[in-house]
This record gives C-alpha cells, sequence and structure tokens, in this order.
C-alpha cells in the first residue's frame, strides 16, 4: 500500500500522471478536447492525428482552437488531445485540457512551450499546475488538427464523462512573466551573443559577461571566441530549478568553448 502511494505521489510531482493510467472513472482528455473545440473524433487520443485525414486540416502551425495532438509517449500510451486558447508568441501558447497534471483536473489556459529544434511543435513541454513549473518531461506531438470554425466551447462538467476538479484559472497577464529567452526565437544556426544565464525556464538572472579566452592566433587574427547559447542544453532540458551557482556555469562555458 505504501509502496503504490509512493509511486501515485511520484507521478503527481513529475507531472507524468495522464489518461491511460486513470481508467474511466475519471473526466479523460478525450471527451473536455472534443467539447471544448468542437472537433467531433471519438476514440483514443493516439488515434485523433490519423482519424482527422480527409475530415479536417491539419499542420505544424498553432490556431486558436486547434487541438494539439500528442503520440504515446512513457506512460502516456494512449496519447493525448489539448485544446490551444490563445497564441502567445511563435514559442508559447495556452492550452485547455484535462487528466494531465491530477487524475480528472480540469487546466484552463495553462503554458505550452515548442522546444523542437527546428519549431515546428513536434515537441513540447507543459505546465504542472500543483508545482506551478513547466513539467520536466518533453512530449512528442503529431501536430494540430484545425476545426472547421475555431471557437472556444465551454465545458459544463459531467457525472457521465467521469469525475473532475477544475484548477483554479491562471491570471494569464503572469505568462508574461515566463517569456522565451531571445535566443529561441532565432533560427537553430543564427548566432546570439551570450548575455544572460539561464536559471530555470521560468526566470533568467543578469549576469557578467564571461571574459574572453586566450587564444593561440596571431595578434591581427584575435578575436573573442563566440558563446552561443543552446536553450536545448541549458536548463530547458529540467524543469527543475537550478541549484547550481553563477560561477560553475560560468566554467561550465569556458570549458565547452576550450572544447569546441
Amino acid at each position: 500500500m505504501f509502496r503504490a502511494m509512493r509511486w501515485t505521489a511520484a507521478l503527481l510531482l513529475s507531472g507524468l500522471a495522464t489518461a491511460p493510467s486513470w481508467g474511466s472513472a475519471v473526466l479523460q482528455c478525450v471527451p473536455y478536447a472534443r467539447i471544448v473545440s468542437g472537433v467531433a473524433i471519438r476514440g483514443d487520443a493516439l488515434t485523433w492525428w490519423d482519424q482527422a485525414d480527409g475530415q479536417y486540416k491539419r499542420g505544424d502551425k498553432p490556431k486558436k482552437g486547434a487541438v494539439l495532438a500528442f503520440r504515446p509517449n512513457g506512460p502516456m500510451t494512449l496519447g493525448h488531445v489539448a485544446v490551444v486558447s490563445r497564441i502567445l508568441d511563435d514559442r508559447r501558447v495556452l492550452i485547455r485540457h484535462a487528466n494531465w497534471s491530477v487524475p480528472g483536473a480540469i487546466e484552463e489556459d495553462v503554458l505550452a512551450i515548442d522546444v523542437s529544434p527546428t519549431g515546428d511543435w513536434s515537441q513540447v513541454r507543459v505546465w504542472h499546475s500543483p508545482t506551478g513549473q513547466m513539467g520536466a518531461r518533453t512530449n512528442p506531438t503529431y501536430g494540430f488538427i484545425y476545426p472547421a470554425k475555431a471557437k472556444l466551447h465551454d465545458f459544463t462538467p459531467d457525472a457521465t464523462l467521469g469525475t473532475s476538479v477544475r484548477f483554479a484559472r491562471v491570471d494569464s497577464d503572469m505568462w508574461d512573466e515566463r517569456a522565451l529567452p531571445a535566443v529561441m526565437r532565432q533560427p537553430r544556426g543564427t548566432p546570439v551573443p551570450t548575455k544572460t544565464v539561464m536559471t530555470s525556464p521560468t526566470r533568467m538572472a543578469a549576469a557578467t559577461p564571461v571574459k574572453a579566452l586566450k587564444t593561440t592566433k596571431p595578434a591581427k587574427q584575435s578575436r573573442e571566441p563566440h558563446l552561443e547559447a543552446d536553450p536545448f542544453i541549458v536548463e530547458y532540458a529540467d524543469a527543475a530549478p537550478s541549484q547550481r551557482t553563477l560561477s560553475a556555469i560560468i566554467a561550465d562555458v569556458r570549458r565547452e568553448t576550450a572544447m569546441n
């Protein structure tokens, strides 16, 4: 019994609790997404992408009212579906979905971030309401399913769909404090000078510029080494707040520069 309780608690904290793990006693993501989006598809979430072919337009660009279809991944064996409620920028949207952070829970207008290398929304991170931070897992997706008419419909809890609880809706202004680093809005090959050190996905701390390393080239050809921040390595690989010191982070940057 205690082992089961620890296992359940671990799932809740890591954001791994999803529809397939909890049976039909609680509200699932599928009926919620169908009602809110108006996309009239039934069946497990992992089948929605193929079912939409020929019925609805599909693509890799987020649009208000579109359904984001998740691929099966880890314990999320039946996939997942969520509805886009607002576009913040090219890499950030707000979504409405059910049965994600907590069994049967409804989360409205929470953050989803595109962390794919090419910006095609094939990999996303999703807000975890119980802990108030981005979930630790990177989730692969199929893409977006666009309804014939983009409209967000209200969801009224229905006992026949399973028990549910609704998290308090987050103030939309708070997402402005969780803007992506500028480098994530650039193409992967675009050089971007490093001015800050990211300490977590939800905040950035201003840092002193990294001093130039000595080079072995003649003085006329010498120049400061270019330090390009890679958001897919620095902190966006893990949602947990960083416990490392600024000096340790700068030391790692210098070490990586010397190796390259």
